[in-house]
This record gives structure tokens, C-alpha cells and sequence, in this order.
């Protein structure tokens, strides 16, 4: 259940026909879920992750094949100049025994989620300094790297 929906429950009219020694209170509940709605729908990271949420899958895959498609593919198995990008979420770094990665990102000790993708995709060397992503310097638009984020969850099928 989503905030506004579980928000909107709290403040129903069945809560307000409490019988027992909490009825007394429920003229502070209406208001105070009512601000508290107001308060998360205009807070800056509610707007951002529903945004996220809602990314389209097909645009990703648009943005994939331009910046990405030349070296990975989400084919599993398929390698090309990088390894391939089949149900990177929740794979640790350097890990596919078919592949031979930089000594950098062999020693990445950390699993992909959708921040560190996010992050490497922005900047490979912030992330991993020595990795072999060259020339690629990373893609600097934050909706450009959300979508293929979004395209990368979808085609592993999480």
C-alpha cells in the first residue's frame, strides 16, 4: 500500500467511530493525516522516487542502445567487449566466471543494486578507479541513467 492510500485509510470515516478510549482523539487525527498527506506529496524525495518508479522500460532500452549496446548486451552469455548485462541486480561486481575483467573491478567488493549501477553508469572511475570502461567517461543525465536502470531491472525480469 502506497503512503497517500494508507494515509487516506487513517482518516476514513471508520476510524472515526472509534468506540473505545482513543475515540476521544480522533478529532486530531483528520487534520494531522491531512498534513501529513501535504507534507509527503510536496517533500522533494517523494516526487523523485515516484518519479523513478514510473520510468519507462522502452526509453531505457532507447538510451541503452545508444550508450551502452556497443560493448554490453542483456543477452545472457552473450559477451562482447564487456561482459553482459543479464540480472546485474543482485550480481557481485567482476564476477561472471566466462569474462575477463580489469583487476579493478575483480576486486570490487560490493554487489550491484540500482545506486551503484546509477553511479557507474554516471562515472566508472568515481565508482571503480581502474576499471577498463574506456573511452567511456560516464552519461551526465540523471533521467538518461534512470531509464537504463529501469530497462536493466525489466530485462532481467526483477
Amino acid at each position: 500500500m502506497k503512503l497517500p492510500q494508507f494515509l487516506t485509510l487513517l482518516a476514513s470515516s471508520k476510524l472515526g467511530r472509534l468506540e473505545d478510549a482513543r475515540a476521544k482523539h480522533t478529532g486530531w487525527l483528520r487534520p494531522l493525516v491531512a498534513l501529513g498527506t501535504t507534507c509527503a506529496l510536496l517533500s522533494p524525495s517523494y516526487g523523485q522516487e515516484q518519479g523513478r518508479q514510473h520510468v519507462d522500460a522502452a526509453s531505457g532500452q532507447q538510451v541503452f542502445n545508444n550508450a551502452c549496446r556497443t560493448c554490453h548486451t542483456t543477452k545472457e552469455g552473450d559477451n562482447r567487449f564487456g561482459p553482459h548485462l543479464y540480472k546485474i541486480i543482485g550480481r557481485k561486481a567482476g564476477s561472471l566466471p566466462d569474462y575477463r575483467y580489469s583487476s579493478a573491478l575483480k576486486g570490487a567488493d560490493f554487489v550491484w543494486d540500482e545506486a551503484k549501477l546509477e553511479r557507474f553508469i554516471a562515472n566508472p572511475d568515481e565508482l571503480v578507479p581502474g576499471n577498463s570502461m574506456k573511452p567511456y567517461a560516464g552519461l551526465a543525465s540523471t533521467d538518461d541513467r534512470a531509464r537504463i536502470v529501469s530497462f536493466l531491472r525489466s530485462s532481467s525480469g526483477r
